[in-house]
């Protein structure tokens, strides 16, 4: 089946604008998941073992989730829960609606196997996304919901734009992504930074700990940080007890053609990995098994998982490699994860 969509199904869709294609996607598969015997369908042939993991007090029936990006408004996580994900991750979410960066803003390197955005986190919305998942909840798998801040918001009002995006996706959410690293929105990135990270994200965790239920958080880091960010970012992720994603898209462009760099935006893929891994790698080191960790960037198989795993992830993402390599791409991962033996690591129990 990874077969066919490489050599026919994939080479039909790369004719086409990426983002009309991705846009099509999501409009496609948010109709078909009304159709129960589509919805049965697919999980039918993208069904694998289960490899169950528990990370941040979460039970996983397995480590290998969708990146947020993907399905922004989280309108079709039905049929992406039938692909064989434990979770998926959907937004990045914010409090206003916002039309995001002007088009064009996504772009394929085919000879790469990357990917270029410059979205700017376009969705319709926090509002829009909650009533959304109040009429596709529940799911069978564990649901992520990555926040973000609106374009006009300044950096100084960001901690309030946040907390109102988190209280209305409380409900939805099992856990929580705060993505900071969009190098897409203007000066975000800087909230890595001294004290504004826990400026951000004290309040979120004071208003989840009020809740019935205290759910978990985890921050997406960016690959490109000066060392000493990334030691104050594990270290507070240590002291109030969030995780953290490793890593988002790169501002770098020196593993892609000269062609590719006048191109802005954060860029995905297999470029990525070395140095999503090297961060991750360093993150591990940092945290020593007190930091729940996510791995994030370039996986397009089981052995690119697994090299996550290695690194000390206790899950992983997948985004860029759904692209290239297709839906079924999971289903391969996990059945090398368990060809392989993996088993999750002591300190993610």
């Amino acid at each position: 089946m990874g077969y066919l969509y490489r050599k026919l199904i994939r080479r039909l869709l790369f004719r086409f604008n990426p983002e009309f294609v991705h846009d099509t996607v999501i409009k496609g598969a948010k109709a078909a998941q009304r159709v129960e015997f589509i919805n049965s369908a697919v999980r039918f042939v993208s069904r694998a073992k289960d490899l169950p993991v528990t990370v941040a007090g979460l039970k996983f029936r397995n480590p290998i989730g969708l990146a947020a990006g993907f399905d922004k408004n989280c309108e079709a996580a039905r049929i992406l829960s039938g692909l064989g994900f434990g979770f998926l991750e959907l937004g990045t979410v914010t409090l206003r609606p916002q039309p995001g960066n002007p088009k064009p803003r996504l772009f394929r390197l085919h000879d790469h196997k990357g990917i270029i955005n410059r979205m700017g986190f376009n969705n319709a919305g926090a509002f829009d996304a909650a009533r959304s998942l109040e009429r596709l909840l529940p799911l069978p798998v564990r649901l992520g919901v990555s926040i973000g801040k609106n374009a006009d918001c300044s950096i100084e009002n960001a901690p309030a734009n946040y907390l109102e995006a988190l209280k209305i996706m409380y409900p939805y959410g099992d856990y929580f992504a705060v993505n900071i690293s969009s190098p897409n929105t203007l000066r975000l990135r800087s909230l890595h930074g001294g004290d504004k990270l826990r400026r951000l994200l004290e309040p979120m965790l004071d208003f989840a700990s009020g809740q019935k239920k205290s759910k978990p958080f985890f921050v997406k880091i960016a690959p490109d940080l000066e060392d000493s960010d990334l030691q104050g970012a594990v270290a507070l992720a240590a002291e109030l007890g969030f995780g953290l994603i490793a890593t988002n898209t790169t501002v770098s462009r020196s593993a892609v053609h000269a062609r590719w760099h006048a191109y802005e935006g954060g860029l995905s893929g297999r470029p990525l990995r070395e140095l999503s891994n090297a961060v991750l790698k360093r993150t591990a080191e940092l945290g020593a098994g007190r930091v729940p960790l996510v791995g994030s960037g370039g996986v397009f198989d089981g052995p690119t998982a697994l090299e996550k795993f290695k690194l000390g992830a206790d899950l992983v993402q997948v985004y860029s490699g759904l692209i290239y390599e297709g839906p079924f791409l999971v289903k391969y991962i996990l059945d090398y994860l368990a060809r392989s033996g993996w088993k999750p690591r002591a300190a993610a129990r």
